[in-house]
């Protein structure tokens, strides 16, 4: 069996080879245009935040709370904290587990900078299972 490469084909000929130019100038086009849109994809709008619908999550036996307060106190569970004493006060609390699931609970006029830097410090000390806490609304039906 042999094989014949008509190189002359007349007008009734057949090509049988795949024609990829078109396809990457639509892929090239497609990349471009996606990389335009991308950013234009993110959120500049002011949010009043906390509250969820979603199902609340089971409680642990001994659940560990930071609590930020609208004039930026903070409080481990009830007892008063300074920013500089936060730390030691959650090592003694949860006996140097760094694994301990920290519930953050915030004022919701607190601002983005002070949950952030307290966020920061918890990461910091090894803290890295933070709880976010929002006030439970009813499901809209």
């Amino acid at each position: 069996m042999a094989m014949r490469l008509n190189e002359d084909l007349d007008d009734n000929g057949e090509m049988h080879e795949i024609n990829v130019t078109p396809f990457i100038d639509v892929m090239l086009v497609l990349l471009i245009i996606f990389m335009v849109a991308a950013p234009l994809a993110t959120v500049d709008v002011k949010v009043n935040l906390p509250a969820s619908t979603s199902q609340p999550q089971p409680r642990p036996e001994k659940p560990v709370y930071l609590s930020v307060k609208a004039d930026k106190t903070m409080f481990i569970g009830n007892d008063a904290v300074t920013r500089e004493n936060m730390v030691s006060a959650l090592n003694t609390l949860t006996a140097g587990k760094k694994d301990t699931t920290i519930f953050f609970r915030a004022d919701k006029t607190v601002d983005y900078e002070t949950m952030m830097s307290v966020m920061d410090t918890l990461h910091q000390a090894g803290y890295l299972k933070i709880g976010l806490v929002g006030q439970e609304t009813a499901k809209a039906q």
